[in-house]
């Protein structure tokens, strides 16, 4: 590591409704893979990758430590999610291109969020872009959630990658930033 490299490590809550692709999100990035079965997640899991991201005042290595909470907004305990929520630095928000509620339902899980993480980065992530001919969700929809939770949002896939690198280098770029700003 060389004198211009620091060292930083954020927590990120992945949130969204249930089989929106918020574990596939985290596999592809950590593992670089992508598995079609569907499994449940029941409360949290916790993934962890360190990215190194390019500043204007030198490299930093950002391990980010990723909190992959069950989806649900009426079906997760409030208080057990917000106990979850504590301490983030930032958030990735899922919502599934093929329903459009799961992007309506964003709104909830930001409000959540920013009673115990107010500062916390948000990115909107719209998931199963390589479902084109299913999608309901369209861009002034994407545009419009996004910009009332003052987030900015990327298209992905989980399951051919696409978007994926971006929306993390993206949310570490924000979040770093911000650590900055202090």
């Amino acid at each position: 590591m060389s004198a211009a490299t620091r060292q930083l490590r954020k927590k990120v809550c992945l949130l969204g409704d249930m089989s929106v692709g918020k574990t596939s999100l985290v596999r592809r990035f950590v593992e670089g893979r992508f598995d079609d079965r569907y499994l449940s997640t029941l409360g949290v899991k916790v993934s962890r990758k360190v990215v190194d991201l390019h500043t204007d005042s030198g490299v930093v290595e950002l391990s980010i430590l990723l909190w992959d909470i069950a989806g649900g907004v009426d079906t997760v305990d409030i208080a057990l999610r917000t106990s979850y929520l504590r301490g983030s630095s930032g958030a990735v928000l899922v919502c599934d291109l093929t329903r459009a509620e799961t992007l309506r339902n964003l709104i909830q899980y930001a409000h959540q969020l920013r009673v115990v993480a107010p500062t916390a980065v948000l990115v909107l992530a719209a998931n199963k872009a390589d479902l084109e001919a299913e999608h309901q969700v369209t861009a002034d929809d994407l545009a419009q959630v996004a910009g009332e939770l003052g987030a900015t949002s990327i298209i992905t896939s989980a399951k051919t990658g696409a978007g994926v690198e971006d929306l993390f280098r993206v949310l570490g770029d924000a979040m770093v930033a911000t650590t900055a700003e202090r």
